[in-house]
């Protein structure tokens, strides 16, 4: 018979109904004593289990479970002498109970070590026994239930949360972390547990304190969080600085960086390892944990190469991460006292130099020292200099990689712009231009002044998409078609709608279509009308403060964007006196990313104290771009075009209006002749009464009448003649046996330009003269 210890018994009487029942029966089909008293043994088997077999024989039959559940189990029938009947012996499965007595050796193994706190819980979460590690854990005061009340809460939510879904479904958790107390962590680890039937009965769960290892990781942790500010602008310097204040604290009391003279001077350094001597590197960042860096160390500044470097020292400044303690240190740098003082803080107990590779360059070299803290640098602290270290190289790399793109961008975009102040009879400008700052490649925006036909100008702004080259050359491209267009007397809307055709174009052959566009404002200024046009393609509309000290946004209507495409252009219409201040800029200058305030109203206020004051137009535009919130380092470009107008006094034009009459050649010259006498301009006379004589006589052979003379006298002496037709002048060579055709070709050689333009009755053939002389006075308000 097996050992009744490890085995489940019944007594059965004559009628085979059970009047006995032991402990392990009751743990093995979950019937108590008193339940199961009276019982016929036949009830407890499956149907397919009933049968019988010869006394002292085993059989493997299904028996049934309090819960309704079936247990397989080897069943030993043994005759007894008793009255009552015969022994049934149960037998838990083929090796009967061992598994138990293994599962509670590992059980008992468990609850009697003493490292790892461990605590058995019922359903209900209230403790069942616990080992001498968790009552030792157990703060003063608490009583059992002081785990499961802990407070606070983690990625599993509250500890009763966690350990009450792990009750209920049974799935694990592992290494949940948890403040405990002030400043301890611990680990904590559940699990359910079941009884032999698999029915859940309780959860074990074991806690750890790791709060050690949680600050280390805490710290690594900020560290590598804090390193992606490492470069952030792109400056080598302030690269230095984002490293060392990342080395202090994360891992040591102590850091520094130096670099080799090609890396201040902005070169690229050499492949490979020049030496101490050749790269004459400087310290450029220091840091301190307590904010005072040692006296007797070298400064900021200062050169930090070791004379005669040995063969050894070079070794270690390109062969990886150095960890050394102080003897080592010592006997790196010889035993040197010097040096000693010079490189090595007092009381220093370890420390980590890691050079500044990448691409095969040395871009210098960082130190880190501990003085306080006793515990040697591991390896996730070598990890993780070598990783913030290698951060700062490729950093300083493409400091050095943008540095010559936004230098090359930078000399493009300036030598494309116009001269900063330019001098015309419609007006004086002065242009200023700010290339954006730090991380930011110099953008598209441009401004231009240029001179038109009959002493009129135009001023133009523009703000080409994205940042670099490509924005440089798209920006170059836009500002020739805008002076050829202008050429052509095009009217502000029709030239913006050309430009619009060009930029789709440009769409078209761009590998990223969506990278192109633009915004532009046009403007042009007639000196002898004093009327300006202007149109606006998704442009800021232009601030203008008029002689009487007033100051207002012109309501011009912007339309699209350049690149948009269908989508007409209005003209704004205004009359502006002489002596008024347009500012055309780019919205780059009223962008006020750190300001409250508003930038547009900012710029109209400080734009009319400005002009109030009578400052000069360069000293206006200096002041407002000073003023900027960016101004070191804008994250855009900012351009400002400033234009004080002029007029042409009513003396210094003449205006007659002939028929379609013969005579009106006549007419015309000895009009022109007695006003170029009375202007004192006996020289250009000749000359000009050709041009008139030619242009009259065109007029009336092709065009009809009336026709309308018109002299402009400047610094040149310009000449009109417009008529009501819309024919092209076309300049041609004539041939010998011609009569005719030579009267342009004539008109070209007299004349320094001529040229046509449109209007919205016929057109106006010009032409300029230069005087040779000093202008006459500018009409001033």
């Amino acid at each position: 018979m097996p050992d009744t210890h490890r085995v489940a018994a019944a007594l059965l009487d004559a009628r085979g109904r059970i009047v006995w029942w032991s402990r392990a029966a009751e743990d093995l089909l979950g019937w108590t004593s008193a339940q199961i008293a009276g019982t016929s043994a036949r009830d407890l088997l499956e149907p397919e289990a009933v049968g019988s077999r010869p006394s002292g024989s085993a059989r493997r039959l299904r028996l049934r479970h309090s819960s309704g559940a079936v247990v397989e189990a080897d069943v030993h029938l043994v005759r007894s002498d008793a009255a009552a009947g015969g022994t049934l012996v149960v037998t838990a499965g083929p090796d009967g109970l061992v598994g138990w007595d293994q599962d509670t050796a590992f059980a008992r193994a468990v609850l009697g070590q003493d490292r790892i706190a461990v605590a058995e819980l019922d359903m209900d979460l209230r403790v069942v026994r616990t080992n001498a590690a968790f009552e030792a854990m157990r703060p003063a005061g608490h009583g059992d239930d002081w785990l499961r009340d802990l407070p606070g809460s983690g990625i599993h939510g509250t500890v009763r949360s966690f350990m009450a879904l792990v009750a209920e479904t049974g799935a694990p958790v592992i290494a949940a972390e948890y403040p405990f107390g002030a400043d301890r962590v611990l680990s904590l680890t559940c699990i359910r547990i079941s009884d032999p039937l698999g029915a859940p009965v309780g959860i074990a769960i074991a806690a750890i304190e790791v709060t050690e290892r949680y600050h280390a990781q805490q710290r690594l942790s900020t560290a590598y969080r804090n390193a992606f500010e490492i470069g952030g602008s792109l400056d080598v310097v302030h690269s230095a600085r984002d490293l060392v204040a990342v080395l202090v604290p994360a891992l040591g009391d102590l850091a520094c960086v130096d670099f080799p003279d090609d890396v201040l001077q902005g070169r690229d350094p050499p492949l490979g390892y020049p030496g101490a001597e050749a790269s004459a590197p400087r310290r450029v960042a220091v840091r301190s944990a307590d904010g005072v860096w040692p006296s007797g160390l070298a400064q900021v500044g200062e050169p930090t190469a070791i004379e005669s470097e040995s063969p050894e020292v070079a070794a270690l400044v390109v062969g990886g991460v150095l960890v050394a303690d102080a003897d080592l240190l010592r006997e790196i740098m010889g035993h040197d006292p010097r040096l000693v003082a010079r490189f090595m803080p007092e009381g220093m107990r370890s420390a980590l130099g890691c050079p500044l590779y990448h691409r095969g360059r040395f871009f210098g070299y960082a130190a880190v020292y501990r003085t306080h803290d006793p515990d040697p640098f591991d390896d996730a602290d070598i990890k993780l200099m070598q990783d913030l270290c290698h951060r700062a190289a490729l950093a300083i790399d493409n400091a050095f990689q943008f540095t010559r793109e936004h230098h090359t961008a930078v000399v493009l975009q300036r030598s494309l712009l116009p001269p900063s102040a330019t001098e015309s009879a419609a007006a004086e400008t002065a242009g200023t231009y700010l290339p954006a700052g730090g991380s930011v490649s110099v953008g598209g925006d441009w401004f231009d002044a240029f001179p038109l036909s009959s002493l009129r100008i135009a001023l133009v702004v523009g703000d080409v998409i994205g940042h670099g080259l490509q924005a440089t050359a798209t920006m170059a491209r836009l500002r020739t078609a805008v002076q050829t267009l202008a050429d052509l007397d095009l009217p502000p809307d029709e030239l913006l709608m050309r430009l619009d055709d060009l930029v789709q174009r440009m769409m078209t052959e761009a590998d990223e279509s969506d990278t192109l566009g633009a915004s532009c404002l046009f403007a042009l200024y007639d000196p002898v009308t004093r009327v300006c046009q202007m149109a606006s393609a998704g442009h800021p509309p232009p601030a203008v403060v008029l002689p009487d000290g007033s100051a207002e946004y012109l309501a011009v209507v912007p339309g699209p964007t350049l690149g948009v495409g269908d989508n007409p252009f209005e003209v704004f219409t205004t009359t502006l006196p002489p002596g008024s201040v347009l500012a055309l800029y780019t919205d780059g200058l009223v962008r006020r990313d750190h300001d409250t305030g508003d930038g547009e109203a900012g710029l109209l206020a400080s734009l009319s104290r400005l002009v109030r004051e009578g400052e000069p137009l360069d000293r206006i535009g200096a002041e407002l771009i000073a003023g900027h919130p960016s101004h070191d380092y804008p994250d855009d470009d900012v351009t400002l075009l400033l234009a004080r107008t002029r007029a042409v006094a009513e003396h210094d034009m003449a205006t007659w209006e002939y028929p379609a009459d013969p005579a009106a050649v006549h007419e015309a010259r000895a009009d022109v002749n007695a006003r170029l006498e009375a202007w004192g301009l006996d020289e250009p006379a000749f000359a000009t009464e050709l041009i008139v004589s030619e242009l009259v006589t065109n007029a009336l052979r092709y065009a009809g009448g009336p026709i309308v003379l018109r002299l402009i006298r400047d610094r040149v002496l310009v000449c009109e003649v417009s008529d009501p037709s819309n024919t092209q002048p076309r300049l041609r060579r004539a041939l010998n046996t011609e009569e005719g055709g030579r009267g342009l070709f004539l008109i070209a050689q007299l004349a320094n330009r001529w040229g046509c333009r449109y209007g919205a009755r016929g057109k106006t053939i010009w032409t300029e003269q230069a005087l040779g002389v000093e202008p006459p006075p500018r009409h001033s308000p």
